[in-house]
């Protein structure tokens, strides 16, 4: 799990520092406020879902994180072994539960309603942080019952903090200009060009 510590607001400009950090002293779980991080991949979403979740680990909270998908396998699987109702209620019991990754993978209408179970029984009580790579007018492509997708946007979009983390993935970037910094070219001038090279390889 990552921490917010460990969080690089200077590759993420579209992220406030002063909100996450005023959100980690944990006041949004008592008064029932939901968190929603909406953005492309690599745009720092789950660490800050992390980052949020282990702050609110150190207050005693009771925290439990896990993607989507693995939420609706876990109650899919219980509902098989007839342990649904009590499954259900093991995730009642968290004061958060942090939810990863809605809108990767299309849902088939059992896990849509497993999910607006989970997250309809927390309305006003409990609350969830949930990252989306998908704008809400786009939530209809993984959950195609479209009563069913606008009543969950209801309840876990009222009194939300929906954060923005942008569309440039700063994990791309780190990753280009770790690549520059270790193969740098001594003289440039002198570098063999690319067609020359292959032109000699033949």
């Amino acid at each position: 799990m990552k921490t917010l510590e460990e969080f690089e607001f200077s590759q993420c400009p579209k992220v406030s520092p002063q909100q996450i950090h005023e959100l980690a002293k944990g006041e949004y779980i008592a008064k029932a406020e939901p968190i929603i991080f909406i953005g492309d991949s690599g745009t720092g979403k789950t660490h800050l879902l992390s980052g949020l979740a282990v702050a609110a680990c150190r207050q005693k909270r009771r925290v439990r994180f896990a993607t989507a998908a693995g939420l609706i396998n876990e109650l899919v699987e219980a509902k098989h072994q007839l342990q649904l109702g009590r499954a259900l209620a093991r995730w009642a019991r968290y004061d958060l539960i942090a939810l990863d990754e809605v809108g990767y993978v299309p849902l088939a209408e059992v896990g849509a309603e497993f999910l607006f179970q989970v997250i309809a029984e927390r309305a006003e009580k409990a609350k969830v942080i949930v990252t989306s790579n998908l704008p809400f007018s786009e939530w209809t492509q993984v959950i195609p019952n479209a009563r069913l997708c606008k009543a969950l946007l209801d309840r876990i979009t009222d009194r939300a903090h929906i954060i923005e983390t942008g569309t440039e993935s700063y994990r791309f970037r780190r990753t280009v200009e770790k690549r520059k910094v270790r193969t740098p070219v001594a003289n440039p001038s002198s570098a063999t060009p690319p067609l020359a090279a292959e032109k000699k390889a033949k």
